[in-house]
């Protein structure tokens, strides 16, 4: 926007000093023109009469005297040819012959050849000719400095433009920044409300509307909360009355059904809280130790979870969100692969990249984007049976974007998935 403001206004600059230039110079040649003419015409006069009172031996003397820039004097005949045809030879003509015709007369014509030059002929009182060579100016020459004053002024002027156009769209950048940083946390940075009446009310606007969001996701996770608490009453209740029953082969399924309730109201109301993300603040933490731990955790629970590569630096996060991340992603692959690999590797351009492998069904190219919806399962391997309930890779890539990090899934070669966690360098 500054790049096509600044262009209009450069081009209007130029298209309008053009334009004033060209009629400066139009009204400048009109005067000259109407000066020289009439110079031309008391000129010549006078000339004319003191070469004809002079004696004819000591004319001839006289003519570099009486010449001028624009017109000299030839005593011959000179040079016929047409009639002047060019509107300023024309007139010049025209002058000469109102001034001195009555008393010599004359003839004028143009010079073969020549763009723009005229010779008036006429007979002194002795008979002798004379011949006015006439080459009229249609224009003054610029001065040489005056170049370089217009350019002065373009650069003066674009300096000024650049300047306002500046001035103008950094409302906009402010703008669009404080958007950018309107993150899933929720945090929002506010705009100061002042400077011109448009960007102050525009500013008011953006931060209510800010606000308002804010107060929306909030009473979102209040209502679920509220909602999850309801329903454990109950559940609750249901469970105790199960447990009350005769063996009963329906006894088994009631009891996997309210497990998959109790399962769905509490990941409904972690994704709910991950939206304007955790409270959680970030810290200097060892990526190492925190995964080896994870790892160690599922190792003693029994599952097939292995870790190779090091980070080998401290990183700057939320431990507990980059730990539940992980973990989501491992339970992933644990349920649809029976066992996971966590892999991590030194920092590149600023990234550090943490991976959890399988070798599990996979995931078809077109869906590697959907999954990450919430309550999005693949029929293929996602049921009842398995525990999934759709929201285990929604909260996991809220969490990453509440971190400024990056989580993908890929397929993986030779079958399988990697599920790829980017996390970005302070500073970098």
């Amino acid at each position: 926007m500054a790049a096509r403001l600044a262009l209009i206004l450069v081009a209007g600059l130029l298209v309008a000093q053009g334009l004033a230039f060209w009629l400066t110079r139009m009204e400048r040649d009109q005067s000259m023109t109407q000066v020289m003419v009439g110079y031309i015409e008391r000129e010549v006069v006078a000339s004319v009469a003191l070469l004809d009172h002079l004696p004819p031996a000591e004319r001839e003397a006289w003519l570099p005297r009486l010449a001028r820039r624009s017109y000299s004097f030839i005593l011959g005949p000179g040079i016929p040819g047409q009639a002047p045809d060019a509107k300023l030879s024309a007139e010049i003509a025209q002058q000469i012959a109102e001034g001195i015709g009555t008393r010599y007369p004359l003839t004028a014509n143009m010079v073969p050849g020549e763009k723009e030059r005229l010779q008036v002929h006429l007979q002194l009182s002795d008979d002798s000719p004379l011949t006015i060579d006439i080459r009229p100016m249609p224009s003054l020459p610029l001065s040489g400095w005056l170049p370089y004053v217009l350019a002065a002024q373009l650069l003066v002027l674009a300096g000024c433009f650049y300047i306002a156009v500046r001035l103008a769209t950094r409302p906009l950048h402010q703008l669009a920044d404080a958007a950018d940083a309107l993150g899933p946390d929720l945090k929002p940075v506010r705009m100061p409300e002042d400077g011109p009446s448009e960007v102050a009310r525009a500013a008011r606007a953006f931060n209510a509307m800010q606000e308002r969001i804010a107060s929306y996701m909030a009473e979102r996770v209040q209502i679920l909360a509220a909602v999850s608490h309801d329903l454990q009453t109950p559940i609750t209740r249901m469970r105790l009355r199960v447990d009350m029953m005769d063996e009963e082969p329906q006894q088994a399924k009631l009891q996997q059904d309210l497990q998959e309730m109790e399962g769905l109201v509490k990941e409904g109301v972690a994704y709910a809280r991950t939206l304007h993300a955790a409270s959680e603040e970030p810290c200097a933490i060892d990526p190492d130790s925190l995964l080896e731990s994870l790892v160690l955790d599922y190792q003693d629970a029994g599952e097939n979870v292995s870790l190779r590569g090091r980070v080998g630096q401290t990183l700057t996060s939320r431990p507990q969100a980059l730990r539940r991340i992980v973990g989501n992603l491992v339970d992933n692959a644990l349920k649809y692969a029976g066992s996971a690999e966590v892999e991590a590797g030194p920092p590149r351009d600023g990234v550090i990249t943490l991976q959890v492998l399988d070798r599990g069904p996979g995931i078809p190219d077109d869906m590697l984007e959907a999954v990450f919806e919430p309550f999005r399962r693949l029929e293929s391997s996602r049921n009842r049976q398995t525990g999934g309930t759709g929201l285990g890779l929604a909260i996991a890539r809220q969490l990453a974007q509440a971190m400024d990090a990056k989580l993908t899934l890929h397929p993986r070669e030779g079958g399988g998935l990697i599920a790829r966690l980017q996390l970005r360098l302070q500073g970098s």
